[in-house]
């Protein structure tokens, strides 16, 4: 990672890019290949069950993992997820959530990695997912 890229400037970059996800995430830690994301969850995130809805443990990981990319190469804001697999292991009741990114391979044109969605104090461990970005140059 680019020292120089701090979490306040990929926050600014986020912001611009996806104004909707500013007042419901931060971003609280980022490092090379890492990231650390908390999801503040309301009701709205809930499913019937009054459990947090699968598809608002996806946007945490996908919002950590592309923060980790981000952090990674230079704000790259030209990478897509082109493949995604998510494992819902745990139910979790409303509460804040943790996304912890790690790339595992960092390419020129691919970035490979995981993210897990865990509870705030990250003693429990309710998704697992693996993502595949591509790289655009343009």
């Amino acid at each position: 990672m680019n020292k120089e890229i701090s979490i306040k400037e990929i926050r600014k970059k986020l912001k611009e890019i996806i104004p909707q996800v500013s007042e419901t995430y931060q971003i609280l830690d980022i490092k090379n290949c890492y990231s650390e994301v908390k999801l503040l969850t309301n009701k709205n995130n809930l499913r019937p069950g009054n459990t947090i809805s699968g598809p608002s443990m996806f946007k945490l990981a996908d919002i950590s993992f592309y923060v980790a990319v981000m952090g990674s190469i230079k704000l790259s804001e030209k990478s897509v997820a082109i493949n995604v697999s998510i494992n819902f292991l745990n139910k979790p009741l409303l509460s804040n959530l943790i996304g912890i990114s790690k790339i595992k391979k960092l390419g020129k044109r691919i970035v490979v990695g995981d993210v897990e969605i865990l509870s705030e104090d990250k003693k429990v461990i309710f998704a697992h997912a693996l993502f595949t970005y591509s790289i655009s140059n343009n």
